[in-house]
């Protein structure tokens, strides 16, 4: 009981309110898939309701765990091979899901390492900017030799899930990476550079390996170019590319303000694909309406920007950039998915945070929710250390 009194509410209960929403419109937007494949209604549910508790799991650990263990070097470069192992893999022998090869089957789950990545980067530059500050802030040309290593490496990881091709996990990593760089405290040009560079190979990335790469594989590059042709003109393409956004936007209206119930969607009864990935929030519109869409939003700005100020409020680099790459990470994830569920941006696969189906989703998002309560709870920890002295 002492322990939950120490509890950050402000990220713990949006946290869990999220996650059950999430259990409870997964299993309606996907109950009518599993009967329509033969399978139980309630497999979904099932699965969903194994990755949250799992979830809650990872969180408790680590709000306790010696976030030190975390920033060991060799255990960061083990992890980094294997990234470079699982993505690399993914090219070779992936699954295709949806036009990427971003999946590793392993049975009865899909493990995407797009989406670990983010935690691990979050923790690697973070780590990076703490460990060699002192160098990075000198005044010489010598910040750039430190910085180049884990400049390219990074670069590399980024380039591996742009292939797959994953641009919308390769978007929201690179924005994380950025956003950290930003707030690191290195200077601004020197920021500038480094993002300039970044934007460089990924042009040169994009004209000399990823369209040769795409022609040898027409189905990934045609899939690619549909989504944005969907985009651009998704009536145009009702019957065919524009399928998901028309009926996301029939879903959104259908429901209004205050939807059309729990369970009654009509969208999410075959004509919406992926009605509990990708557009779960457009069956959630259309079921609990808008307003109950506000409050998810609400619920998630609440925890963004709890992180973002638990980074101002604490003096420690590593830990400020940790609070920052999250709410990067959370913000960017949530704006992808609804942008392409309402049409503002191209659909891009992204799952919305605690809300959609996806085991790799939740159990990231619970590493990153259980890192934060854990530095919420050393800066209370420290606050009461000062008003005792």
């Amino acid at each position: 009981m002492k322990r939950l009194k120490k509890l950050d509410y402000f990220i713990v209960i949006p946290y869990l309110i999220m996650s059950i929403i999430g259990i409870i419109m997964v299993y309606s937007a996907s109950a009518n898939i599993g009967t329509q494949n033969g399978g139980s209604p309630t497999s979904y549910l099932i699965k969903q309701s194994i990755f949250v508790g799992l979830s809650l799991i990872i969180v408790s650990f680590m709000m306790f765990f010696n976030l030190n263990k975390l920033r060991n070097q060799k255990l960061l470069q083990w992890i980094e091979i294997a990234f470079y192992i699982g993505l690399i893999y993914l090219l070779m022998f992936g699954q295709s899901i949806n036009g990427a090869s971003g999946w590793i089957n392993l049975g009865p789950v899909n493990l995407q390492p797009a989406e670990f990545l983010k935690f691990f980067l979050i923790i690697r530059i973070a780590n990076f900017v703490d460990l060699k500050k002192d160098e990075l802030m000198n005044p010489n040309d010598s910040w750039w030799l430190t910085m180049r290593p884990t400049l390219i490496r990074t670069g590399l990881l980024l380039l591996l899930v742009l292939v797959q091709p994953d641009s919308g996990g390769f978007a929201i990593n690179f924005m994380i990476v950025a956003i950290m760089l930003l707030a690191s405290g290195i200077p601004w040009r020197r920021s500038v550079t480094i993002l300039g560079g970044f934007i460089l190979a990924i042009i040169l990335s994009l004209m000399f390996v990823i369209e040769p790469l795409s022609k040898m594989d027409f189905a990934k590059s045609s899939y690619r170019i549909q989504r944005f042709v969907a985009f651009l003109d998704p009536f145009g393409h009702a019957t065919g590319t524009g399928q998901q956004l028309v009926n996301s936007y029939y879903a959104i209206s259908n429901g209004g303000l205050f939807g059309v119930g729990l369970g009654n969607s009509i969208q999410k009864t075959g004509y919406l694909p992926e009605p509990n990935t990708d557009f779960i929030m457009a069956i959630l519109s259309e079921e609990l309406g808008v307003l109950t869409v506000i409050m998810i939003l609400f619920l998630l700005m609440v925890i963004v920007c709890r992180c973002v100020l638990l980074g101002i409020r604490s003096n420690d680099t590593f830990q400020s950039l940790v609070c920052y790459g999250v709410a990067t990470y959370l913000t960017v994830q949530s704006l992808f998915n609804i942008g392409g569920v309402i049409g503002a941006l191209p659909i891009t696969g992204v799952t919305f945070p605690f809300i959609s189906y996806g085991g790799s989703s939740i159990l990231t998002l619970s590493l990153c929710i259980g890192v934060i309560l854990n530095i919420s709870d050393k800066q209370r920890q420290e606050r009461q250390r000062v008003i005792k002295e």
